[in-house]
């Protein structure tokens, strides 16, 4: 399966973006979709995820009520609308596709495959 991350860019704090991730090579619909981020110097943190259906989602606390993650199993995408960007929401955001349900997929186990990202920079 690749993953096709897109939508990161300049913003300024308040404001909102849309990250896509498009998927190929595999049957999207088999696996749970998420969004993980790496800030620069920290490590790589769990964003959100979400079941195979899209009836179950998960956010870290640092994103709940701000951002929220769907997918679109006929369009072999998922999305994070990203809502009152923070300074510290600056980050490379990677897309994952993993196989371990979404509690699993929160705490990084069997995520199979990986983006490569897009730069989200939100400026104060």
């Amino acid at each position: 399966v690749q993953l096709q991350a897109s939508g990161g860019g300049l913003v300024q704090a308040g404001g909102s973006l849309r990250l896509s991730c498009a998927a190929s090579g595999g049957t999207f619909s088999n696996y749970i979709m998420g969004w993980l981020r790496q800030a620069r110097g920290k490590e790589r943190e769990f964003v959100a995820g979400i079941s195979q259906s899209g009836g179950a989602t998960s956010y870290a606390d640092s994103v709940k009520d701000r951002f929220i993650i769907s997918r679109n199993n006929a369009g072999n995408t998922v999305y994070l609308q990203i809502n009152n960007l923070k300074p510290e929401d600056t980050a490379v955001y990677y897309c994952a596709a993993g196989t371990a349900g979404v509690s699993g997929f929160r705490v990084g186990v069997g995520i199979k495959y990986w983006g490569k990202g897009t730069l989200v920079t939100v400026s104060s």
